[in-house]
């Protein structure tokens, strides 16, 4: 990449293997309700803000160390420097705005709610991050104006602004006026509203009569007040450090105390000092497992539920495995429709295996516990495999409509590629979705009552649990759940009405009756399907009772998945002559290897 005095200009690093560590924030202030205040709502910005202004400098440098590499691009390095005074300037306006908020609430603690209020905290963020990405864009632009020598050197462990302004060869008399402007602004107009802040709430302090109020009032901003003295000392310091000639081996380690040390401590001071903090931390993390209740506490059912639930379970998997072999075994099923059956069969034993085991150990161990990482996975995989069943469902519905309303392109629309891409697309889709379900729920903190009236880890049952703001989760489960169950049951719906219309149309009866064969297993499928669901829904949206609604949820976790086989071999010819040929060819391979032995 060449500048405009044609340079290369890929920056040698030097980089200086310093001992650091990057931050990891706990998501205590997002899991617990009594931290939903202005103070603890700038908290987690600046805690956000920290990670990521370490995470602009520190991976690139582990990067080049590993690889034993010291070169980025120009891209990369004008990227870094408008990232790194991004998070840094925005850095240093939360203080200031946490400044304030200790202000108002020991000045005007009667006036706090109505000052602090959620819309004001908002916009003192979102300003804050528009000047921020104002001024580093701004910052970013003045590099690219200047072009560069031969010593393209940069004797420092990430690009930092000053270090790239001394490697220019053109004149940089303008680039320097804006950064002292923007330094003494936007520098010392949040570091003026500190000390002002501190000047009026040091005087309201010392205006309590009883030594244990002041200290407790002091106790209310001492951290922040070691966190604003810790950041501008080490600015100071790198300051003075840059200041001495010839100190670029000074000022890189200085810069590690500004850029690593002050946000790995920010963590440290906040909880150590900080009661609210360490009781959020430990109840974040005293949840350890929960019960699963079942479907009847009387114990004389138990062995009956057990037997009946094993029965299902494998009659649900042998029958949904035995689809699987015999498609596979017969090429005369290689077609489409049969690739999504075999999908359709192989993720039904995976959606069954998700509840029923952990259900039948549970009812023989005589326990109803599961750990908080078992009800998370299976939570997780319960929602893929559901999903995953109502897409490959869809996918099917669009192969009878192709194969119906089209049967001269039939395969050339439906050739293998597609139905690739289709399965591939649904696990993605079903992936990211139960993902996104479990990260919402690992957010939420729970309260002393973790007993699930349930035989597994449902999604709403575990949000009900929670004693934390749920708002959050119901918005994104019913927005969710409106487009990932609904575009594919209005796909199914289009395709089965052009599927009807393209059926009307044909003359003979006999015509009609053969075409709709076709497609009658996977309707009966797809009826069963939704309607166990619907059924589901409705049961606990009238009765509101978790014992009722937990034993209508056996229909679609384990009869609908059991039935699906019976559907489609019982009513299709294809599949029961596959599966005769399979079992035939099995049962004579024993005694034919027994005569070659003998």
């Amino acid at each position: 990449i060449r500048t405009a005095a044609s340079h290369v200009w890929p920056f040698p690093l030097h980089v200086h293997n310093h001992c650091v560590w990057k931050p990891a924030r706990h998501p205590a202030i997002i899991s617990d309700s009594h931290l939903h205040t202005p103070m603890y709502f700038f908290l987690t910005n600046l805690s956000l803000v920290d990670i990521c202004f370490t995470s602009s400098t520190i991976p690139k440098m582990l990067l080049n160390i590993q690889t034993k590499n010291k070169v980025i691009t120009h891209e990369g390095c004008i990227t870094q420097i408008y990232f790194y005074a991004l998070f840094g300037v925005l850095d240093d306006f939360l203080l200031s705005a946490m400044a304030h908020d200790r202000y108002v609430a020991i000045c005007h603690p009667l006036h706090y709610t109505v000052i602090m209020n959620p819309r004001l905290c908002g916009l003192l963020v979102l300003l804050s991050c528009t000047m921020s990405a104002l001024h580093s864009l701004l910052q970013s632009l003045m590099i690219l104006r200047l072009s560069f020598c031969t010593d393209l050197a940069i004797p420092h462990f990430f690009c930092e602004l000053n270090q790239i302004l001394l490697g220019a060869c053109s004149d940089t008399f303008l680039n320097d006026t804006m950064m002292y402007s923007a330094t003494v602004l936007l520098g010392g107009g949040p570091l003026a509203g500190i000390l002002y802040s501190y000047t009026k709430t040091v005087s309201s302090i010392r205006g309590i009569s009883s030594a244990q109020g002041k200290y407790k009032v002091f106790s209310s901003c001492a951290s922040h007040l070691s966190v604003v003295s810790l950041f501008y000392f080490t600015i100071l310091g790198v300051s003075l450090s840059s200041a001495v000639p010839s100190s670029s081996q000074l000022s890189a380690t200085a810069l590690v105390l500004y850029t690593v040390v002050t946000p790995m401590l920010n963590l440290f001071i906040y909880s150590l000092r900080n009661k609210d903090i360490k009781r959020a931390l430990d109840n974040y993390t005293q949840v350890t497992e929960f019960l699963l209740l079942g479907l009847s506490k009387d114990l004389t059912l138990q062995p009956l539920i057990f037997r009946l639930f094993l029965s299902m379970y494998l009659i649900t998997a042998c029958g949904n495995l035995l689809i699987v072999l015999a498609t596979i075994s017969d090429s005369h099923l290689h077609t489409p429709m049969y690739f999504f059956l075999a999908n359709l069969s192989l993720v039904d034993i995976c959606f069954t295996s998700t509840t029923i085991p952990k259900m039948l150990l549970n009812i023989q161990t005589h326990s109803k516990a599961i750990t908080y990482e078992g009800c998370i996975t299976q939570m997780y995989f319960f929602l893929l495999f559901g999903v995953l069943d109502d897409f490959i469902l869809s996918a099917m519905a669009y192969d009878r409509y192709v194969a119906i309303c089209h049967p001269l392109h039939y395969t050339v629309i439906m050739n293998p590629r597609l139905c690739g891409l289709v399965v591939l697309l649904s696990w993605i889709l079903s992936a990211l979705y139960s993902l996104l379900q479990s990260l919402m729920v690992l957010r939420l903190s729970f309260c002393t009552d973790l007993e699930i009236p349930h035989f597994f880890c449902e999604l709403n049952q575990m949000v009900h649990l929670a004693c934390s703001d749920t708002f959050l989760n119901d918005v994104v489960t019913y927005f969710a759940t409106g487009i990932l169950a609904g575009c594919p049951l209005a796909g199914i719906l289009y395709s089965y009405s052009k599927i009807v219309s393209s059926i009307c149309r044909i003359s003979s009866a006999q015509g009609k009756y053969k075409a709709f064969l076709t497609c009658v297993s996977h309707l009966t499928v797809v009826s069963l399907f939704y309607c166990t669901i619907l059924g589901v829904y409705l049961n606990s949206a009238t009765t509101h009772s978790s014992h009722s609604s937990a034993t209508a949820s056996v229909m679609y976790t384990v009869v609908t998945p059991m039935l699906n086989p019976f559907i489609y071999s019982l009513r299709n010819k294809d599949i029961k002559r596959a599966l005769k040929r399979f079992i035939w060819v099995e049962s004579m391979k024993g005694p034919f290897i027994l005569r070659l032995r003998k």
